[in-house]
């Protein structure tokens, strides 16, 4: 016995998340409820998966985590340099005693409550102020990593942009970065090369 079809739904819609524009056409019929899931299960699976994508939130989860890979001799010993440099003392030198001066000519009465010198010295403090005392941190310049520090990620540059990573191309891009803090900075001037070459981080090259 043929099976006749009555349509009960029938919608057209344009989906759109950043710039990404999905046309949905969806049409349900009277038929059987097997037929009806399966068409629902076509449709919203892929629909949820593009939604999921598209609506991915990257989130900081510290040095700590950078460490575990990143400190070894094969990756340049990136970590360990970090935490030699200045950079990871940043937040610190809020408490420093030369820092109560530099804040009043900032006219700043506590330094390590500010957000004028917090913005720099521990730019995490709003984003995720349970890392604010790692200072001008990993993830400061290369971006949250909760979803890039995975290894199978991490092994491809291309995936690892696309899951947070930011990475600079060239050394005016750094430097501009650089200077989002360091431009004359408490009234210093600032040698982009000379500093450069104090806390650059490469991994070997393969030999």
């Amino acid at each position: 016995m043929k099976i006749s079809k009555k349509v009960v739904y029938d919608e057209h819609k344009t989906l759109t998340m950043k710039g990404l524009s999905i046309k949905i056409s969806l049409k349900i019929t009277k038929e059987n409820t097997m037929k009806k899931t399966i068409l629902i299960l076509v449709i919203g699976i892929p629909l949820l998966f593009i939604i999921s994508l598209f609506s991915q939130e990257f989130t900081y989860v510290g040095a700590g985590k950078c460490k575990i890979c990143h400190k070894t001799e094969k990756q340049g010993r990136q970590f360990p340099l970090w935490e030699e440099k200045k950079h990871s003392k940043s937040f610190a030198a809020l408490s420093s005693p030369e820092a109560p001066a530099k804040a009043k000519e900032m006219g700043v009465e506590n330094p390590v409550e500010s957000p004028d010198c917090l913005k720099c010295h521990a730019p995490l403090f709003e984003k995720a102020p349970e890392f604010k005392e790692e200072g001008v941190t990993c993830e400061v310049c290369h971006g949250p990593g909760s979803a890039y520090k995975k290894l199978k990620i991490m092994k491809s540059r291309e995936e690892s942009v696309k899951n947070g990573l930011t990475v600079y191309d060239t050394p005016e891009e750094k430097k501009e970065w650089c200077l989002t803090c360091h431009e004359n900075a408490h009234g210093q001037s600032f040698d982009f090369e000379a500093s450069w070459e104090k806390i650059k981080h490469p991994v070997p090259e393969k030999q």
